[in-house]
């Protein structure tokens, strides 16, 4: 229930095209302190759709406890293109002037939501109506992510060092002007010389070719020092560390000087995920409800799941079920490189800090733990199953040096090397080859009695070892020969025959039948 819950959460953000447009989101939010997710409602796909809106021009309102209860965004539109979107208001929309004015000249529109109704209208034209509808939910559709400030505004990362900025253009500006000064710079020429020649190949004739120079302007080396303290507040300020554009002047021997350096770009990470993960959180649960009490129809998904294609059908009021909860997570590995997060988590699960489970959930990509759990579990019992198939090949020699027939052993293994072959399971290959026989009806069954090992730490199924003999074998005595009835011994007991150390022993069994009168 919980892994279908999650594709379906998943469906909601590759529907939305999310990974892609959070790209341009995390900018925004940086830039402009804040990024707003509106859920949408998308009629052809019968789902809700995320979609991230420019915080330029954009005003929410928060309640005491930091809730989004009102958003209203403003747009720009040529008075052509919102007639062309909204023909049935083009009186309205051209106002007395007609198509007498420019279709190109701007107008302005506001959309505002809260939690009853969303609205579209023209400030300019007496606040004319151009769209209103009812929320089907009630509740707002709109989340905000919202950076951490001191005063409650909302305030970019790079809205601290504006000043800096334009010290830097100013700087940089000027140095522009020297540059072109200097270029530009009069021409100074000794006495002797009447005419000056500009251009490629000019000839100036002079007695004193050392006084034919251009004027020299002197830059002061306090204005290169200035400009390089504004490039480290720049850095302080917006928090970017240096290291970041590949100037490294720390030692990275032991990768303390990269950590020293990295620390506050560190910080800056981890706060963001934190943030987006409450964000996402609630866009989750705006989804699961929008889904259910809107598009409450069966539906189809498909997807990619740790590399393999999956479809799955459901239907909201069954596999939601008004539980509209949902958890977030970036992982504990978040904001360390591939190298380090592999080491962290061994060295968590080494030393029992975590179980396999969490360290699968935490990985840096997309894993299903519960089927990738099942597959590990197959491919061990399927290793088990062929290392006890191959152990049970070595009974052939033991068998054949007793004077045994080993043809069932070694035809049971060529049928499941030709069932292979043909690419049959393992599995389904051992199940079909070492069915039991029904023995025919009336014949008289050997029961076979289970043997008791014979010390203690001996093999189960009383497997002889090195200086060991089977039950019911004597010295020096084969265990086939005339009047005795051999039985070849079985898959099941090959694998009761492993010891504590791993070695295989293999076991012939006989059963001698008398008549007593």
């Amino acid at each position: 229930f919980a892994d279908k819950r999650t594709r379906i959460a998943a469906n909601y953000f590759r529907h939305s095209d999310l990974q892609v447009n959070m790209y341009n989101g995390a900018d925004m939010y940086l830039t402009y302190g804040f990024l707003p997710f509106i859920i949408e409602l998308d009629e052809e796909a019968k789902l809700p759709r995320i979609r991230l809106e420019n915080p330029i021009g954009a005003y929410p309102e928060f309640d005491r406890y930091g809730r989004c209860t009102a958003f209203v965004k403003r747009y720009s539109m040529t008075l052509g293109e919102l007639v062309a979107q909204f023909p049935d208001y083009e009186r309205q929309i051209l106002g007395p002037a007609g198509y007498k004015q420019d279709l190109n000249g701007m107008i302005e529109m506001i959309r505002y939501y809260d939690k009853d109704q969303s609205v579209l209208y023209l400030p300019s034209r007496n606040n004319f109506l151009l769209s209103q509808a009812p929320n089907p939910l009630g509740k707002m559709m709109v989340v905000i992510a919202k950076r951490p400030s001191i005063d409650g505004e909302l305030r970019g990362q790079f809205d601290d060092v504006l000043g800096i900025q334009l010290l830097r253009n100013r700087f940089a500006l000027l140095a522009m002007e020297a540059a072109e000064k200097s270029v530009q710079a009069p021409i100074v020429l000794p006495n002797d010389v009447q005419e000056l020649q500009l251009g490629g190949d000019a000839v100036i004739r002079t007695a004193n070719p050392n006084g034919v120079k251009r004027v020299e302007l002197t830059l002061p080396q306090g204005a290169f020092t200035e400009q390089t303290l504004l490039n480290e507040e720049l850095r302080v300020g917006a928090r970017y560390p240096e290291s970041r554009t590949g100037n490294m002047k720390a030692s990275i021997v032991t990768g303390e000087g990269v950590q020293a350096l990295l620390g506050a770009f560190d910080t800056q990470v981890k706060s963001a995920q934190a943030i987006f993960t409450t964000a996402l959180r609630d866009v989750i649960s705006l989804c699961f409800e929008v889904d259910e009490k809107i598009y409450n129809e069966e539906k189809t998904i498909r997807g990619v799941d740790a590399g393999s294609p999956y479809a799955i059908t459901y239907t909201p009021s069954k596999d939601i079920k008004n539980d509209y909860s949902a958890d977030v997570r970036y992982g504990m590995l978040a904001g360390l490189n591939p190298a380090q997060g592999l080491i962290f988590m061994l060295q968590a699960l080494g030393g029992k800090l975590i179980s396999k489970d969490m360290a699968m959930r935490e990985l840096p990509f997309g894993v299903n733990v519960t089927l990738e759990q099942e597959r590990i579990e197959t491919e061990d019992l399927r290793s088990a199953l062929i290392g006890s198939l191959q152990a049970y090949t070595q009974a052939i020699p033991q068998i054949a040096a007793q004077g045994g027939d080993p043809s069932s052993i070694v035809k049971k293994i060529a049928q499941v090397i030709k069932a292979r072959q043909k690419g049959v399971a393992i599995e389904d290959v051992i199940e079909d080859v070492f069915a039991p026989e029904n023995p025919p009806a009336g014949s008289a069954e050997a029961v076979e009695q289970p043997s008791v090992p014979s010390a203690p730490g001996a093999p189960v199924g009383g497997t002889p070892q090195e200086g060991q003999v089977g039950q019911g074998q004597e010295e020096g005595r084969p265990l086939a020969g005339p009047g005795l009835e051999t039985q070849r011994p079985e898959l099941q007991s090959i694998l009761a025959s492993l010891n504590a150390s791993g070695k295989v022993g293999s076991s012939v069994r006989t059963i001698t039948r008398r008549t007593v009168q």
